[in-house]
């Protein structure tokens, strides 16, 4: 099956552009200041294709990593001074520690408890004694709501059209769905593709539990949305864990 996190990345752009993520990029980073204002080095965990890091490789060194070699591939071409690493939050050890750690949306794919303390482990391993680490999954249990998008871009060349679809079809369980269809038209050449997401869905206390359990001290923060994305559905806070000294 085609992936837009594989053999369809070079259409990754149009779907999710990379000035969409400024404004967040600069919210996550101040969230992480108030917490260790001198911090100098990331690493983020579930890099994608390097839209966040775009934005704070100014003001911190940057290491990115994921389980795509095509998405590392995707955020070389924009941030080329980042460290790219393979590896799957789960298991990846490095024998380092950071002042911030981030996993941002790629956190969606930890789809059992098991998998969700395995990457908060990695996180806590890697985050330095007076460090933090910032999670930021799209939704929480307690808000969850069926939401569907269409996306529309082009480039000139190329033109994406992209229905997403975010619905539980087993609300007792602790996972959710998200159906993609695209329609991908370079020239006068059009496909289609369908692909579907298995994505994590843990309570606010879930995740501050096992945040505890795995040796943070950890809080939230409002999360930078706007008022429609707050009604849609989406996680309505960021997860603030500290590595006490």
């Amino acid at each position: 099956m085609s992936s837009i996190y594989d053999d369809l990345v070079d259409w990754y752009r149009l779907l999710d552009p990379l000035a969409d993520h400024a404004e967040e990029a600069a919210a996550l980073e101040a969230a992480a200041r108030r917490v260790v204002p001198d911090a100098t080095t990331l690493l983020e965990l579930g890099s994608g294709a390097g839209n966040g890091a775009h934005f704070m490789k100014h003001s911190l060194r940057c290491t990115l990593t994921d389980i795509s070699p095509a998405m590392l591939t995707l955020s070389r071409a924009v941030n080329p001074e980042c460290e790219h690493l393979e590896g799957d939050m789960r298991s990846l050890r490095l024998d380092r520690s950071f002042d911030i750690v981030l996993a941002h949306d790629a956190i969606v794919y930890m789809t059992t408890r098991a998998d969700l303390i395995a990457a908060l482990e990695t996180a806590f391993l890697h985050t330095r004694p007076g460090g933090v680490a910032l999670l930021a999954p799209d939704c929480v249990g307690e808000s969850f709501k069926e939401l569907s998008q269409l996306h529309e871009n082009d480039d000139g060349v190329r033109s994406l059209r992209c229905l997403d679809w975010m619905w539980d079809p087993e609300p007792s369980d602790e996972t959710y769905r998200v159906d993609y269809s695209l329609l991908l038209r370079d020239g006068a050449v059009l496909r289609s593709c369908h692909e579907t997401h298995i994505e994590g869905l843990f309570t606010t206390e879930t995740w501050l539990g096992t945040l505890r359990q795995v040796g943070f001290d950890p809080g939230i923060v409002p999360r930078f949305l706007d008022d429609e994305e707050v009604d849609a559905g989406y996680a309505p806070h960021v997860f603030v864990a500290h590595r006490r000294s």
